[in-house]
């Protein structure tokens, strides 16, 4: 196990336990105690956790890991939902995309869907988004129009926020915004940590057709700090097969179309 998947290991385990020490950690990842205690330095020094004698606890930041961290939460389902979402577009339309890793699979897919190439006298397939990682995947795709909007780089997330998005945002419309959300629940709607994301996403919910959130189904039922748009904005959901199934019947009866996979 190389040392970003140790960092990636040790950030999830103090994500669900909150604690753990130098001991426990060495005995679960099967490395010595001195490679533990030098990874809880590293991750201290850069304000991920906060150590103790004898181990380490989450920071305030292991709730909303930044990005590089969270590739390895949920990889086969991430992957399945973000072939689906990709699925619900057709040629020539515009669409949105905001950031985070399970958006960033629905880019992928969209990237190798050949169909979507503009034939002569069509317009191809037009994305709108916030990410930077994101801009930079689809940049080299001849395919596909990408338009990234202004901002400030939040860096956990690699997302542009702050008022010189909303300029662009205003002036174009878009046939589907594609929304990963750190929680959908069904009187709460969907929301993020983050308040500067969950603007520039309701923004983009505010000038699309239809609003189309992603979310693994550990984000299903759950709520964060802001609050991106409601439930009755929402026109379809995708999420895997381990969203809780009363949640899941609970939007169904709203009218929003659900997609699990």
């Amino acid at each position: 196990m190389d040392r970003y998947a140790r960092w990636n290991t040790l950030l999830e385990i103090l994500a669900e336990t909150g604690r753990i020490t130098v001991e426990e950690a060495a005995e679960r990842l099967g490395v010595s105690q001195a490679t533990i205690r030098r990874d809880f330095d590293q991750l201290s020094q850069q304000q991920m956790i906060t150590r103790t004698r004898g181990g380490a606890v989450a920071g305030g930041i292991s709730y909303d890991l930044p990005l590089r961290y969270k590739t390895a939460r949920h990889v086969e389902e991430k992957h399945r939902i973000g072939t689906a979402a990709a699925g619900l577009v057709s040629p020539g339309q515009v669409i949105a995309l905001n950031g985070g890793t399970t958006i960033t699979e629905v880019a992928r897919a969209l990237a190798t869907r050949t169909d979507l190439v503009a034939t002569p006298g069509s317009t191809g397939l037009t994305i709108v988004t916030n990410a930077l990682n994101i801009a930079n995947e689809l940049i080299v795709r001849p395919h596909l129009k990408v338009v990234v909007v202004g901002g400030v780089v939040r860096p956990q997330s690699y997302e542009l926020i702050g008022p010189l998005a909303a300029p662009i945002l205003r002036e174009i419309t878009l046939d589907i915004a594609f929304l990963g959300v750190d929680a959908i629940d069904m009187k709460l709607g969907a929301t993020s940590h983050h308040e500067g994301e969950a603007a520039i996403n309701a923004l983009m919910a505010a000038r699309a057709r239809k609003v189309v959130v992603i979310a693994d189904g550990s984000k299903i039922g759950g709520h964060a700090f802001a609050r991106i748009c409601p439930t009755d904005r929402v026109h379809t959901l995708v999420t895997d097969a381990n969203a809780p199934a009363d949640q899941l019947r609970g939007f169904e009866e709203a009218g929003i179309r659900v997609i699990v996979v």
